[in-house]
């Protein structure tokens, strides 16, 4: 199995499954709520009888009460595209090991790939920075988290971040209503990003925003002389990190919550992924407050 299919990870995410918590488009009979009317699973509205259709879906006991003939309509379900969008920017590089953002981010990517398509669902990747650097299409084929793999593993980090246009453009070209995954760490304007963000949810889309961050981001408990080094630049700094803490956390707490908020308020997911927190306990918890909130 791919180092970015951990079983123990797996098994839990598929145990628990990713419903869609809206109505999806997809192109199949599937599990999930599609916004279009067809004769099965769940009884929604009568509509008129018209020449043509089935006669097995004549409401007879509404004809008697009437003397008009009418459709009975139910809900179909379907299957929904997950769509993986993930940072691969400069910016990513940050942390060693298995806290290292940006294997921290394939390994959460791979995990849904393989969670969606086990559920007989699709899923698309995209890896990007400034642009698109890797781009697979609609797939729901086992054979297809081979290529999601490789390509994780084969598109390593680059360039500077720029997320929203990039979202812009996606919305425009992506045409069915799914589920949209953002991993990034979001080294972006807090207001350029969520204009991005924003697009999707109008175009229907259910939106989860993954935002990984080293433990070093979150608290600065770096210590000693340090040389600060932008990875998506070329400036630099010597500095005692003590003397910048108060006034780094300040701003850092301020953009957290800047980021919060607006994602809350046009209903986009946010959860903020750690990379020194266990990936199966983090995304078990994620699945695990879908399912929650879907039987509100």
């Amino acid at each position: 199995m791919n180092r970015l299919l951990q079983t123990d990870i797996l098994s839990r995410a598929e145990a628990l499954g990713l419903a869609a918590r809206q109505v999806v488009e997809g192109l199949r009979v599937g599990d999930h709520k599609s916004p279009f009317r067809g004769f099965s699973v769940e009884f929604v509205q009568h509509r008129e009888y018209v020449p043509g259709d089935d006669i097995r879906h004549i409401d007879w006991k509404g004809y008697g009460r009437s003397e008009r003939y009418t459709i009975k309509q139910y809900e179909q379900e379907t299957n929904f595209v997950g769509h993986l969008l993930v940072d691969s920017s400069n910016s990513m590089r940050y942390g060693e090991g298995t806290e290292n953002k940006l294997e921290y981010a394939k390994l959460l990517a791979a995990s849904l790939a393989y969670t969606i398509v086990k559920q007989r669902d699709s899923v698309t990747l995209r890896m990007f920075d400034d642009r698109w650097r890797a781009e697979l299409p609609a797939s729901g084929s086992m054979g297809h988290i081979n290529a999601v793999c490789k390509t994780l593993e084969d598109t390593g980090a680059a360039d500077k971040t720029k997320i929203a246009p990039l979202l812009e453009r996606f919305a425009d070209q992506v045409g069915r209503k799914g589920l949209v995954f953002l991993i990034s760490d979001c080294f972006d304007d807090v207001d350029d990003l969520m204009t991005g963000l924003r697009q999707l949810r109008f175009r229907g889309h259910e939106v989860t925003l993954f935002h990984v961050m080293h433990r070093d981001e979150i608290d600065f408990t770096l210590e000693g002389n340090v040389r600060f080094m932008n990875l998506e630049g070329a400036e630099q700094l010597m500095a005692r990190p003590h003397l910048l803490k108060p006034a780094y956390l300040k701003a850092v707490n301020a953009y957290l919550e800047k980021l919060q908020r607006a994602c809350d308020g046009c209903r986009v997911e946010y959860v903020r992924m750690p990379t020194d927190r266990s990936l199966g306990s983090a995304l078990g918890e994620y699945l695990v407050r879908r399912l929650q909130m879907g039987k509100r």
